[in-house]
């Protein structure tokens, strides 16, 4: 799921790109000027619940795949998502009684949802956390990831308390306050890194040299325990806060949410039959998804040879093994001059269209396939994903319903590196396309 605050992960590829506006006569395409936030005012906060309790570089806001839902579903239905990021599309799949079946690259998805659908009927306490976080600060435990560069990331002494914190939680079998704490670890071991934790990607900046040079000189040991204790205690309130709302809302017998992460949606095998997908596939310019979470990924006890081995099936570091072709497509194609653009724009569409389409041919006749893109640049050009995946299907048995345009009030953008369009992208499109004929 992508988030409009990604940075530019690529200077071939810039993320804050700006889309064309649409023509006057884009209705004629089927386009439908929306505001996702306006049309779903029962969510105010992008964050509720349990959204904002993982850090992570993409995310699906609430309000379009609670509209997909609603618009798209009925209670007890399937929805399957092959690009599930942070996991938005199951937790609102479980408020909204479906159920979800969730495939991401990432093996963060593994350890994101137990906490984001959290089913249990007890709520939390607080005293129980402190004394767990207590026991921590004594521990004699020590875990040091797997991670042959670790020390490159941390100053030696801060690395030192880590290790501790990480060894007693690893150690510890205390139902839900374990993965509560892990969830905060996560932050605190950005934050107190070399790495620059206000970007996705992993990199360390002169900035933020300076910035934890200046720390050690202060009370950091007490000011790591505050912020792990603080963003604890917030993720304790917001499961609290999750299980009023399943209680208030009778979610006790909700739907299922099945969550597999480390898969190549591209051929994994979708368990079931389903009646919907939604989904927000990676960007054109942005996919380096395993690699801004590796620091995550190895704290949580996986190794280099998982996490290179998934880095190696990203876009764009992956080859096509098939060309896709449309009339949009092929013309974006002859423009472009440079060889590794053109090799860089097959693999994104054959390996994003490889997964589509596992997943829609597990998808029930008139089933609707929900699929949120933007329109980014490649080298100057506008490329319109929504359209070139209307053509791609509709010549292969799917009917085009119609496209949502969204345009984009506020973003956030990243001034550190060249960028050819300062100003952002536009708009964003919620495409919908109908099943209609054996797939």
């Amino acid at each position: 799921m992508r988030n409009r605050n990604l940075e530019a992960q690529f200077t071939l590829f810039p993320i804050d790109t700006a889309s064309e506006v649409l023509p006057d006569d884009a209705a004629s395409d089927g386009v439908e000027l929306v505001s996702f936030r306006e049309l779903v005012p029962e969510i105010n906060d992008t964050g509720y619940l349990t959204h904002a309790i993982y850090a992570y570089p993409a995310k699906f806001i609430p309000q379009i795949v609670r509209y997909a839902i609603n618009t798209y579903t009925k209670e007890r239905d399937w929805i399957v998502d092959p690009f599930a990021g942070s996991g938005t599309v199951g937790v609102e799949a479980y408020l909204c009684k479906r159920n979800a079946i969730l495939f991401d690259l990432n093996l963060l998805l593994n350890h994101i949802m137990p906490l984001k659908v959290y089913r249990s009927k007890e709520r939390l306490h607080e005293v129980d956390l402190h004394k767990l976080l207590e026991g921590m600060r004594e521990s004699k435990h020590q875990f040091m990831p797997a991670w042959s560069n670790v020390a490159y990331w941390y100053p030696p002494e801060i690395l030192e308390v880590l290790s501790h914190y990480w060894g007693f939680i690893n150690n510890t079998d205390d139902g839900i306050y374990a993965p509560i704490i892990k969830s905060a670890l996560l932050k605190v071991s950005k934050r107190f890194s070399y790495t620059e934790d206000r970007t996705p990607k992993l990199a360390r900046s002169k900035r933020k040299l300076q910035a934890i040079e200046e720390l050690l000189k202060e009370n950091w040991r007490e000011q790591l325990d505050e912020m792990l204790q603080s963003l604890s205690l917030k993720t304790l309130r917001n499961l609290n806060d999750f299980v009023v709302y399943t209680q208030q809302h009778h979610l006790e017998d909700s739907g299922q949410v099945e969550f597999h992460g480390g898969v190549d949606s591209s051929n994994v095998a979708v368990p079931r039959v389903c009646d919907a997908l939604i989904t927000s596939p990676p960007y054109l310019q942005a996919q380096e998804y395993i690699r801004s979470t590796k620091m995550e990924l190895f704290w949580l006890g996986h190794t280099e040879g998982e996490v290179q081995a998934l880095s190696r099936l990203e876009i764009p570091y992956r080859k096509a093994d098939r060309m896709i072709q449309t009339e949009t497509l092929d013309k974006v194609r002859e423009m472009l001059t440079r060889d590794d653009l053109r090799k860089r724009l097959d693999s994104y569409f054959c390996h994003t269209v490889n997964a589509l389409e596992n997943s829609m041919c597990q998808l029930k006749l008139n089933a609707a396939a929900c699929i949120f893109v933007g329109n980014p640049r490649i080298d100057g050009i506008s490329v319109e994903i929504w359209r070139i995946l209307v053509e791609y299907f509709t010549e292969r048995g799917w009917t085009f319903e119609k496209v949502y345009e969204d345009r984009i009030k506020t973003r956030k953008l990243f001034g550190a590196r060249k960028n050819k369009n300062p100003d952002g992208m536009k708009s964003e499109f919620l495409l919908i396309l109908r099943k209609n004929a054996i797939y």
